[in-house]
């Protein structure tokens, strides 16, 4: 579909959520090899489908190791790695946690604190036993479960980004339902970049706070108006505590990561979310190539600096904080 003069973007709905590609040139035969790569990886690391090797572990949990392909062994040894962090809120085993609020999948009530702490017993990331020689993964208990959901969009994204620049495309930004991932930037003089939409929590689907430029760059955000629900004037978020089993409570309504690496972004979000505005800040001082921007419930925009990315404000009833 031609959009204007020179930009062609192409959708379509995988993953559970809407993807966009947009090119400089008509050719949907490229559009339909990126849809197809992203249908090929999800199948890969889904947990919502009978037959995906992600599957084959959670129901081997408590019982026996799985040999699963490269790509997965690699991407699970990763997302332990990362849930091993000190005081990381990354947790790849928070699936029984999170099937158990089921927020943003018709789970409107606050399950019993018994039962959070049932599941809180199967979320231990050291019970993921990796080998690497056989390429297998266990799970040391029954009713474990790895979720990939908080870094799987961001290394398909990536990949998407390798696959185009493998076909020559010089200038594409790919939308997969929130991970942007994005190849040089739009063929026009002086542009300064994509320009890509900073979300208004909780507003219309529309609403904007201001507007992100980035060339070359992967812009990731996690925010507690994505999924949530509300019970009795409280708001229970997807963005769950490994802790507590309760959804994180701190002064963040959403952190946008800006990197070259979109699994670097998904990573980041979580990480950082957990550690709130001043401690995520001080963390990113020592990784020059991963930038945020933090949204707080008092309505400030914070920028951990804008050394890869340039920010413009457009609500006025947020301020901009540095």
């Amino acid at each position: 579909m031609l959009t204007d003069a020179r930009v062609y973007a192409y959708s379509a709905v995988l993953m559970g959520s809407p993807i966009l590609l947009k090119l400089f040139e008509h050719n949907e035969t490229l559009a339909g090899q990126v849809f197809r790569l992203i249908k090929q990886q999800e199948n890969l690391f889904t947990v919502n489908r009978s037959g995906s090797e992600v599957m084959a572990i959670n129901q081997a949990a408590g019982q026996h190791p799985v040999v699963v392909s490269q790509p997965v062994f690699d991407l699970i040894a990763c997302a332990h790695a990362v849930s091993l962090l000190p005081d990381s809120r990354f947790n790849l085993t928070i699936g029984p946690l999170v099937k158990c609020w089921k927020i943003g999948f018709q789970g409107h009530s606050v399950p019993p604190a018994e039962k959070l702490q049932a599941c809180l017993a199967l979320t231990n990331p050291h019970d993921v036993i990796l080998d690497p020689a056989s390429n297998s993964v266990m799970l040391a208990k029954a009713g474990m479960e790895i979720d990939l959901g908080a870094i799987a969009k961001g290394y398909i994204a990536d990949r998407v980004q390798a696959f185009l620049r493998q076909q020559g495309v010089n200038s594409a930004l790919i939308n997969l339902g929130g991970n942007v991932q994005t190849v040089g930037s739009p063929e026009e003089e002086a542009s300064p970049g994509w320009a890509i939409g900073l979300k208004k929590p909780f507003g219309t689907a529309d609403a904007l706070i201001g507007v992100i430029h980035v060339a070359d760059k992967s812009v990731v955000t996690s925010g507690i108006y994505e999924r949530y629900f509300e019970l009795n004037g409280v708001c229970y978020h997807h963005i769950l505590d490994d802790r507590s089993g309760y959804p994180l409570d701190n002064e963040l309504l959403s952190v946008t990561v800006i990197s070259d690496r979109s699994i670097d972004g998904d990573i980041y979000t979580t990480l950082l979310y957990g550690m709130g505005v001043e401690k995520g800040i001080a963390c990113l001082a020592d990784s020059p190539a991963i930038e945020a921007i933090f949204v707080t419930r008092d309505k400030q925009v914070i920028c951990s600096s804008q050394r890869h990315f340039s920010f413009s404000l457009l609500d006025a009833d947020y301020r901009l904080a540095y």
